[in-house]
């Protein structure tokens, strides 16, 4: 069994297979955490009891020794009886951890750091971002006040700002500015001592071209450091303020990089507009080209690439030209990976449109427009019970197949994906899918459909339990968004981090990181994933960790409100009301909180003694009795569906 070890945030330890490792209480894993910090080296079993109690008790050094034996249980657990231990070895007058360094998550960060520092920008950026990715919260966050660990503690966070300011360098260096300026904002108001990430946030706003921002940030750094330290900026700090005062040529973009993309751009643009003549049809379906890059692009792009897209469909079916029309909605092919639609009457209106032009179509003719249609229709009903969207999906997938055309493929397959939530335990389907649209847009060069199909394969391991195996598909998603400036995929990612940190740490330390996900959503304009996500995620993440429900108003829901008010109202005591919903509540709709949502049902059923409920929720989880509820998502779980099973058919069989 190989087993991996992680300090950068509440220490913890996984399996082959991913999952955590049972470390039982405080001072098991503090045992853990000194020996991992001593890097091999054997720590004394009197230091250990030193570190572990300010009074000893009796005979502390055998509660040590069973401590010992208790870990080596779980890191071993195989081992057979009277066999020396591999991993946790005793070594004379104490204990010793042997363990690779790459098995160790703070030792694969600091060989990441030194990596990158001997590589070009385009190669270091990618290494930083992945090495910050392994962070899971303050290191060795569950003895922040110990002494023994206040060392490692300190030096692993000063390596952390050094790569967080070494990424923003290279990010500047790649003329990526606007990437680097959040980061970095963020970095200086928690840590505004640090001169350093002063001066690249001011050179970040004025590459950005916002030199009054500059401006204004260095002004905040100097009041900060003579207000609160008594010391006036270094020179590199005034330095910069004059060299923007100057508007120095030093402070441009690298040669070759921003400026030269910009140029380009406008002269295209120009060269377009003297061309290619207004009301054109050229026009209309290179505009709809924008806007399907645009809806990937972060910002408002999504919410503003929506609002033109139907627009852009009318204006197309004014002509009078179904070719044009399917053409027009069919080249608006963005990566879907949510199962809710965002504006359920623009879905309407596009269906509507896309199985208007269907009819019109000459037949036996325009198959790639037709099966773009189809996977149209497929993808927008999402989410519904509507067996045309079924249909609509293989449909468009038997004809790509057949025409051997990858981009129309991939396409389909976007939609075969959104058709598999018909019922539980479906995973291991939509995770072939995943690795189909992987292999495909990888030979074809098809960025936003890779990440596609990594995100589809991140949440279909997270449903069978492979957390491992989905850290590596969260990896690749971010190491493509960044490479590809898509920084929409980074939301699934931030909320997956969280999801991780939930299966191993304490309730308040989750929700923290749920909510800091939960912070990125604002503003990209995905309102049916957005639309009350977070007090379902922390919901259920209270059911996960065996908490009642939070007695919280029984509003902000959003969609998720018949499935979780039985629950809220449970922990209020007010058992009557809540067996009143359970009894008049809808089916779970299909998606990808479909398992989750029948877990809420389950136990709210359980706690209100409905039989019918009971056995109705134990039926429609039953296919998905080898998942975890909810991880399907990605963003969140209400533990193995096993156990819910089981809590079902207790409560069945003690009410008979």
């Amino acid at each position: 069994m190989s087993v991996t070890f992680g300090i950068l945030g509440p220490v913890a330890a996984w399996g082959t297979d991913g999952c955590p490792l049972a470390l039982k209480g405080p001072r098991h894993r503090a045992v853990l955490a000194r020996l991992i910090i001593a890097r091999g080296q054997v720590v004394p079993v009197t230091r250990l009891v030193d570190d572990l109690w300010h009074t000893p008790p009796p005979k502390a050094v055998g509660v040590v020794r069973t401590f010992v034996s208790a870990l080596r249980r779980a890191l071993e657990p195989q081992r057979p009886p009277r066999m020396p231990a591999r991993l946790l070895i005793t070594d004379g007058p104490g204990y010793a951890l042997r363990v690779e360094d790459d098995r160790v998550d703070s030792r694969r960060f600091e060989q990441s750091v030194a990596a990158a520092a001997a590589l070009r920008p385009e190669s270091a950026l990618p290494r930083l971002q992945e090495a910050l990715a392994s962070w899971r919260g303050p290191a060795l966050a569950d003895f922040a006040d110990e002494g023994w660990a206040r060392t490692e503690r300190s030096r692993l966070s000063e390596l952390r700002l050094h790569a967080v300011e070494r990424q923003a360098e290279a990010r500047l260096a790649l003329g990526r500015a606007a990437e680097a300026a959040p980061d970095l904002d963020a970095h200086v108001t928690e840590h505004p001592w640090r001169e350093d990430g002063w001066r690249l946030l001011a050179t970040a706003l004025y590459r950005t071209g916002r030199q009054g921002d500059a401006l204004a940030v260095l002004r905040r750094a100097r009041t900060l450091l003579v207000e609160q330290l008594g010391v006036d900026p270094g020179p590199a700090l005034r330095g910069l303020e004059a060299d923007i005062l100057a508007q120095d040529r030093r402070l441009d973009l690298p040669p070759g990089l921003g400026g030269t993309a910009e140029r380009v751009w406008a002269d295209a643009a120009a060269a377009y507009d003297r061309t290619v003549r207004p009301g054109t049809r050229a026009r209309l379906e290179s505009t709809v080209g924008l806007l399907r890059n645009l809806a990937v692009t972060g910002g408002d792009g999504l919410e503003v690439a929506r609002r033109h897209r139907f627009a852009a469909i009318a204006a197309a079916e004014e002509l009078g030209d179904p070719e044009l029309t399917a053409r027009v909605i069919g080249a608006y092919d963005v990566p879907a990976i949510w199962t809710r639609v965002d504006d359920a009457q623009h879905t309407a209106d596009v269906i509507s449109s896309a199985e208007r032009v269907l009819q019109e179509l000459p037949p036996g003719h325009h198959d790639p427009a037709r099966a773009r249609l189809l996977a149209t229709i497929a993808l927008e009903s999402r989410g519904t019970r509507s067996a045309r969207g079924l249909q609509a999906a293989q449909q468009a997938e038997q004809i790509a197949r057949r025409l051997d055309d990858p981009g129309l493929l991939a396409f389909a397959l976007n939609g075969v994906f959104m058709q598999t939530f018909h019922r539980a335990g479906l995973s291991p389907r939509r995770d072939q899918t995943g690795a189909e649209l992987i292999a495909l847009s990888a030979r074809h060069g098809m960025v936003t459909y890779e990440i596609l199909g990594h995100l589809i394969r991140l949440q279909a391991r997270s449903a069978l339990g492979d957390f491992l195996g989905a850290n590596h598909h969260a990896i690749a998603v971010d190491r493509l968004a960044e490479r590809n400036e898509l920084p929409l995929a980074s939301v699934f990612t931030a909320w997956y981090r969280a999801l991780r940190l939930s299966l191993t740490d304490s309730v308040p330390a989750a929700e923290a990181a749920f909510r800091d996900a939960a912070a990125r959503l604002g503003g990209v304009g995905m309102h049916g994933l957005e639309d009350g996500l977070l007090p379902m995620t922390l919901l259920c993440l209270r059911v996960l960790h065996g908490q009642p429900a939070q007695t919280r108003d029984l509003s902000g829901w959003g969609p998720h409100e018949p499935w979780a008010t039985p629950l809220v109202l449970l922990a209020r005591g007010d058992r009557a009301e809540a067996a009143a919903r359970l009894r008049h509540m809808p089916d779970p709709p299909p998606g990808l909180l479909f398992e989750a949502q029948w877990s809420l049902v389950a136990q709210a059923a359980i706690g209100v003694g409905d039989r019918t409920m009971m056995e109705r929720a134990r039926t429609m989880l039953l296919p998905a009795a080898g998942e975890w509820a909810g991880a399907g998502s990605g963003l969140l779980t209400t533990g193995p569906v096993s156990r819910h099973l089981g809590d079902l058919t207790t409560a069945l069989t003690s009410s008979r």
